[in-house]
């Protein structure tokens, strides 16, 4: 293979290198028809994701196939890795999108995994953000913290797809700003939290970047939602700063700062950090079969690179996904690597919370 290298900026705080190795022969994909599994419903982000990708994914690939993308919801996205961990290559028309609530119940040790990502392959990954919102009634007290008592008195209703998944995030950081919030557990994906929010079952809710832009701002603009918070981004020095996507709202360092219960020093904080750092910079990923030969990851790797590297690109994307990082090849690799790596003790933080606040053992 020739290596080729390309340099790709994604705004003023974060930049990147990409090195991304061509095939020197490709595999014809003409006529083929590749599958490429969601585990979670067609109405969240990862569906936003896959969707945005696909036709593209289509164009600059070799043979120009199509690309299909399937859903496979249930577990919190388990039942589909479980699934694509017994999958073996064919004729490189499988493909699977792994998020961050698939990353999650693995680096917690969930007894319902039965996959390995060591034994996949990533051929591209993309960094996302999140935001969490509320109904314009609180949207008028939130004052950028959550000390008034209002917030204190009442409480909130959330669907949670699951509490090993990436709702574990927002579930902290509510809790540590003292939020009151109840649980509506086992929903099958975020889109399905939104639509509780939106029939009045819920009352505060979060969604990643992609399904934000599309499905909440339309609800912030026509005054049915209110925006509360980012997760935020991470800038050169591992720090977070305002999400590019989003610099208009406040992260949740930034509320957990102003909020006097709310700490960004401590065991509860460095915990939250380390999964927001597994959690988001890479979150979704799209996955080969373990045994896909050279010539077939080279062609993929090859579409992705070329898709990355549209004169569009940077304009399309934003719209659609938000400003975030994509890794090709090798560095959805270092990415894959960097999200799976989590510290001893923020791990025994959050398995100790999570039994004491939902009752699961791990």
């Amino acid at each position: 293979m020739n290596l080729r290298s390309k340099i790709v900026s994604f705004g003023a705080s974060i930049g990147f290198a990409f090195f991304v190795s061509m095939p020197s022969n490709a595999a014809d994909m003409s006529g083929k028809t590749i599958e490429w599994t969601i585990p979670f419903s067609e109405t969240g982000g990862s569906a936003k994701w896959a969707n945005f990708f696909a036709p593209l994914l289509s164009e600059h690939m070799e043979g120009n196939p199509n690309v299909v993308v399937k859903f496979m919801p249930g577990a919190g996205s388990t039942k589909g890795a479980n699934w694509f961990q017994e999958q073996n290559h064919v004729d490189g028309t499988t493909m699977f999108g792994s998020s961050g609530s698939t990353q999650f119940p693995y680096l917690l040790g969930d007894p319902r995994v039965r996959y390995e990502y060591k034994d996949w392959i990533p051929v591209m990954a993309s960094g996302t953000g999140g935001v969490a919102y509320m109904t314009p009634e609180d949207g008028k007290v939130f004052d950028g913290s959550t000390n008034n008592p209002f917030f204190k008195n009442k409480t909130y209703i959330y669907g949670n797809q699951g509490a090993t998944r990436l709702d574990l995030i927002p579930a902290l950081a509510w809790e540590m700003l003292g939020m009151n919030v109840e649980h509506v557990m086992g929903i099958k994906g975020r889109g399905d939290g939104r639509k509780m929010f939106e029939s009045g079952e819920a009352t505060i809710d979060y969604q990643t970047s992609s399904s934000y832009l599309k499905n909440v701002v339309p609800l912030v603009e026509e005054g049915k939602a209110v925006p509360m918070m980012t997760w935020g981004a991470l800038d050169a020095n591992g720090d977070i700063v305002r999400d590019p996507t989003f610099p208009d709202i406040p992260t949740f360092k930034e509320v957990c700062d102003a909020t006097t219960v709310c700490s960004t020093s401590g065991e509860a904080w460095e915990a939250w950090k380390a999964f927001f750092i597994a959690g988001f910079p890479a979150q979704k990923l799209a996955f080969l079969p373990g045994d896909t030969p050279d010539d077939v990851i080279s062609t993929f790797t090859a579409a992705f690179a070329d898709v990355q590297d549209r004169s569009d690109f940077a304009e399309i994307s934003a719209k659609r996904l938000g400003k975030y990082p994509m890794y090709v090849g090798d560095d959805a690799q270092a990415a894959l690597n960097g999200a799976l790596q989590i510290s001893p003790e923020a791990k025994a933080y959050v398995i100790g919370w999570l039994k004491e606040k939902f009752g699961v053992s791990l």
